[in-house]
């Protein structure tokens, strides 16, 4: 596996790596090192992760990797003595910002290779900061990577997605075989809500009130204007509606301006991050997890890991109309669905869902059902088993 970043922590490497290793194969993770004193090499999980150690410019050119090729040629020589060194018999490339660079280092070995686009990362982009600043439109072009994008998805041997939408969207804009592409969605582990520490201090507060969850980046696309925007009108009928946001981001501030503007200081909290073996906790305080995340690219083809969460612990989600998250909901009734950006539409299904102990009984156990039939990472895992096998 090579990943161009420190390892650890990132839950996709985790998981797959878990299974590869379970399934009696042996992994070993190429990555970076900016610190210069983590070990080298390190047995974690099973996972023998391999540690070059990288200058942090490194990180400052990564956003040109496809602007100008300094990038991919500095990463070829650790890549050739990574791949030699440990005779490595199958590449799997994590996301495609590093992929140029692993094709040209392979050139001399000719392994087979399957890229694991994580995003569309061209896509995402566009929403970054610093690809908006100034000197990011004279210097980063979305385009460039996007047509980068589609030459690696080419040149892999196979290609992983997190969902059939995004499968469609690579078989459309690039003309491959439905047959090269695997998809294994970011679901939980079976464990997640197996075996976990019980905060009390967080699962004893706010008992006598209706608590929506949110867990994860805060930034504007990701929904939560709309659901301050919304409270007013929620809490007219639901007067006892509380927001727990488990997360933070540069827009932080601005939400929490925003609360206090809408009076809301009483009805909404401000978590920040918290250690993730917290979220179980969090999660069973709550009554629904919420995922209010805008529409575009990048979020029509892909899974938010946090409606998984929540639906492992019956908590019944209330989504925006993105189509991989609706798919969900509507296919397995677990949950209610919002036009994105809508206050409106977000208030009156939030309303619905905390009035009718019927339709929520019905949802939360339908969230617990799917999860436990197929929206695990147990089920979801198997064609990459399958392939590797």
């Amino acid at each position: 596996m090579i990943l161009d970043k420190a390892y650890p922590p990132d839950p996709r490497i985790d998981n797959e790596a878990t299974s590869l290793i379970k399934a009696g194969h042996e992994v070993y993770l190429y990555c970076f090192d900016y610190s210069g004193v983590s070990p080298i090499n390190e047995m974690i999980k099973g996972i023998n992760v391999c540690r070059y150690k990288m200058p942090k410019w490194i990180y400052s050119v990564s956003a040109l990797a496809f602007t100008i090729p300094l990038y991919h040629r500095y990463l070829q020589k650790s890549l050739r003595h990574f791949l030699k060194n440990h005779a490595i018999e199958h590449i799997h490339i994590h996301d495609m910002q590093v992929a140029k660079a692993v094709f040209k280092a392979n050139r001399s070995f000719g392994l087979p290779t399957l890229l694991d686009l994580h995003e569309n990362r061209p896509e995402i982009m566009k929403y970054y900061e610093h690809v908006n600043s100034l000197k990011g439109k004279l210097l980063i072009s979305p385009t460039k990577w996007k047509k980068a994008e589609f030459q690696a998805v080419k040149k892999a041997d196979k290609l992983v997605v997190v969902t059939e939408q995004a499968k469609d969207y690579y078989i459309d804009q690039t003309d491959i075989s439905p047959e090269k592409i695997i998809v294994v969605p970011n679901t939980v582990r079976q464990d997640f809500k197996e075996n976990f520490k019980i905060f009390e201090t967080i699962e004893s507060q706010n008992r006598d009130k209706f608590t929506m969850l949110y867990v994860g980046d805060t930034g504007s696309r990701r929904g939560l204007d709309t659901v301050l925007d919304a409270l007013p009108k929620i809490k007219q009928k639901v007067p006892n509606i509380q927001l727990n946001v488990v997360g933070t981001s540069k827009y932080h501030p601005q939400l929490i301006d925003k609360a206090k503007h809408l009076g809301l200081e009483t009805s909404v909290s401000f978590l920040g991050w918290q250690n993730f073996e917290k979220f179980p906790s969090f999660i069973r305080n709550a009554d629904i997890g919420i995922c209010p995340i805008h529409r575009n690219i990048h979020h029509d083809t892909t899974f938010a890991n946090k409606i998984f969460q929540y639906m492992s612990f019956g908590k019944p989600i209330v989504v925006s109309d993105c189509p991989a998250q609706e798919a969900v909901v509507k296919n397995y009734e677990c949950g209610l669905v919002f036009k994105d950006q809508d206050i409106n539409a977000f208030a009156t299904q939030i309303i619905k869902i905390a009035s009718d102990k019927v339709l929520y009984d019905l949802c939360s156990s339908n969230a617990l059902k799917a999860v436990n039939d197929y929206w695990n990472w147990e089920h979801t895992s198997k064609g990459l088993l399958k392939y590797y096998s």
